[in-house]
């Protein structure tokens, strides 16, 4: 499995995980369900954010590895 691959699939377990989370406690406190769905789209965001850069990495090392050219033409 390469490493994009891994590092998407730790982005979107983040997201299932924040998900479950956040319709966990809107369920148990339902007067909060507006506050508590924003501050798990907030974490979402996060979650999708603190990817990006792993991600990045990841792919710039597969380009790396296959002989790819990582710098653009102008």
């Amino acid at each position: 499995m390469s490493g994009t691959t891994v590092e998407i699939l730790h982005i979107l377990a983040g997201l299932a995980a924040a998900v479950a989370m956040t319709w966990a406690a809107a369920w148990s406190y339902p007067l909060a369900w507006g506050v508590i769905w924003w501050c798990g789209a907030a974490a979402m965001v996060a979650t999708v954010a603190m990817g990006i850069r792993p991600l990045r990495h990841a792919r710039r090392r597969e380009l790396q590895t296959r002989g790819g050219n990582l710098e653009t033409k102008a």
